[in-house]
């Protein structure tokens, strides 16, 4: 048995990245990950594998959730199993908490895949990335999938406002930043109001566009990754130490921003003393669905 202790934690990492295979085969084409290496100043960064994050995590007694992206039908580019991604999690599920990512594209079969990763292979969550995978997040494609997750009942999270990846490269590498805006979110919350719903990241442009969708929506939460806390909007700030603080989760989008930094940041925040633990692991611990201790069996 591998045994997640929640009591015993500092933090819950809600957003870090499977950005290689265990056989070398990277989430994203060497172009895009160039580009974001550029855009995060995060040149000669490693990409971990799953069980260096692991490692990482569990030196800082922290727990992490780990996603890849699919985007293949817009790129091209194959993706990273997810079967890898949650069986590579069990390994380490002392600290690691597997998302899976289905292009939303694959309409019906990508709600068929999301039933079974989640049943047969111990999935929590689901991640989605509509800029880079080339569609709208209500585009009515997405819906059986959606669907799917509602009925699973484990949350959906959505990278929202610009993302680093594609910037500088002629034509953004063909990503569209509309797709990043959370309104496009808030409709998928109307359609599906049991689905709980992640906006990731600071949404530059749309930071107040998210803020009220969070408010507006009692199962959409906010997480913080991509950003160091040093350059949040003062409005984000000022709604996760109120109206939100049961609703904004620690991220960091490692290994591009490590929490090592980003907490550095977050510990000179004018954040309350209450609302911190909940920022940094209550919020994540109820959403997730995760007890004082959590028993999964070694893959």
């Amino acid at each position: 048995m591998t045994v997640m202790n929640v009591a015993d934690l500092v933090a819950i990492d809600v957003h870090t990245h499977a950005e290689i295979s265990k056989d070398g085969h990277g989430s994203l084409s060497p172009e895009l990950f160039g580009a974001s290496a550029d855009y995060f100043k995060a040149h000669g960064h490693r990409q971990p594998t799953i069980t260096e994050i692991a490692a990482y995590y569990r030196e800082r007694k922290m727990a992490a959730v780990v996603f890849t992206v699919d985007a293949e039908h817009a790129t091209g580019h194959p993706r990273i199993s997810n079967e890898e991604v949650a069986e590579s999690c069990a390994e380490h599920a002392d600290v690691l908490i597997p998302f899976a990512s289905v292009d939303p594209w694959k309409g019906r079969a990508g709600a068929r895949e999301a039933r079974r990763l989640v049943q047969e292979h111990g999935v929590r969550g689901f991640k989605f990335h509509p800029s880079i995978q080339g569609i709208a997040p209500n585009d009515p494609v997405a819906y059986p999938l959606y669907e799917a997750i509602e009925e699973l009942g484990v949350p959906a999270l959505f990278h929202t406002g610009q993302t680093g990846i594609g910037a500088g490269v002629p034509g953004g590498g063909g990503i569209r930043l509309k797709y990043g805006n959370p309104m496009l979110v808030d409709d998928v919350a109307v359609d599906f109001p049991e689905l709980r719903i992640i906006l990731a990241h600071p949404s530059f442009p749309w930071q107040d566009e998210a803020l009220a969708v969070a408010t507006h929506k009692p199962y959409v939460y906010i997480d913080l990754s991509g950003w160091s806390p040093k350059y949040f909007p003062p409005q984000l700030v000022r709604y996760a130490n109120t109206l939100l603080k049961d609703k904004v989760l620690f991220g960091s989008d490692y290994p591009v921003i490590t929490p090592d930094r980003w907490l550095a940041d977050f510990d000179k925040l004018e954040i309350k003393p209450e609302v911190r633990p909940k920022i940094l692991k209550d919020n994540a611990v109820r959403l997730l669905g995760l007890g004082t201790q959590e028993r999964t069996t070694d893959a």
